[in-house]
């Protein structure tokens, strides 16, 4: 503390504020969104930049190269436009093959979703799960690795669902998804085994999470369903410190950006708002074949 002898005054060391972190939220389209919802709940103090590639949507469909290349393309631009202190790929799809190249391209942290199969492990009673993914999820060398680490004693059915995320995403702009189209998209996870049946489920894409009411609904019995987007939160809020879990004055930025638009119906903007997410921008970046 200085003391202002002429003035008869105290002066004490200005204190500068934290700047306020921003945290970058990415899919391939809006499944993010189910992990969006967590991060936001959890770090209330920081700004939030929802992305979504649509221009690459479905990620499933492209060459392991040319994700690569198109997800780190796209990171170049989000990183140099809105500078998060974080991001969050919250895309299994992406998560399972990017995350190396992003981490060594740049210098900011990154949060990944991949399939839970090692709660799935834990939480089961009949040693019957299933992994309900993308194609692409599905495939890769790295999920298979997970089931071989934490599962090696457990009967594993790995489903890849090639029209579920489409539906999450007819869904919220406001199109009418038929119970019928959901239950052949996740039959596959129900086995029955020698008197045992699938006790546990991990959505191991961030979409299928907007579908879990019309999945319980359509389920042939009862299973544990495992959403990943409350262990990244947490994890976020590890790398970010405690200190963004405190809602600051006036609240927080959101904002949405898309890399192509063509999909935003009435509809979906109502859904965005009702998730924080009122301002939509188009950041334009064609997929190029």
């Amino acid at each position: 503390m200085q003391v202002d002898l002429l003035a008869g005054t105290t002066h004490r060391p200005a204190v500068l504020a934290r700047p306020v972190p921003t945290i970058l939220v990415f899919d391939s389209g809006l499944g993010g969104l189910t992990v969006l919802a967590r991060v936001t709940e959890a770090c209330r103090g920081a700004d939030i930049v929802y992305a979504a590639d649509d221009a690459g949507f479905p990620y499933g469909r492209l060459e392991e190269g040319a994700l690569v290349a198109r997800v780190l393309a796209v990171m170049e631009r989000l990183v140099a436009r809105h500078r998060p202190d974080l991001v969050v790929i919250a895309c299994n799809t992406a998560s399972t093959l990017v995350l190396p190249a992003l981490r060594a391209r740049f210098a900011i942290p990154f949060v990944g979703t991949v399939p839970a199969i090692k709660p799935a492990a834990a939480a089961t009673r009949s040693g019957l799960i299933s992994v309900l993914a993308t194609p692409g999820t599905v495939a890769r060398d790295y999920t298979r690795g997970l089931v071989s680490t934490y599962a090696g004693g457990c009967d594993v059915t790995l489903v890849g669902a090639t029209g579920l995320a489409a539906l999450a995403e007819a869904a919220l702009r406001g199109e009418r998804v038929e119970d019928d189209a959901v239950a052949a998209e996740i039959a596959p996870c129900f086995v029955e085994r020698e008197g045992r049946r699938t006790d546990v489920v991990t959505l191991s894409c961030t979409h299928y999470p907007l579908l879990l009411e019309p999945m319980r609904r359509v389920a042939p019995w009862p299973v544990e369903w495992l959403d990943p987007a409350p262990a990244i939160a947490r994890r976020v809020l590890q790398l970010l410190g405690p200190e963004v879990a405190a809602e600051r004055a006036g609240g927080h930025e959101a904002i949405a950006v898309f890399t192509a638009g063509v999909g935003i119906t009435g509809p979906l903007r109502i859904a965005l708002a009702g998730r924080g997410l009122a301002e939509v921008l188009i950041e334009p970046l064609p997929l190029v074949s």
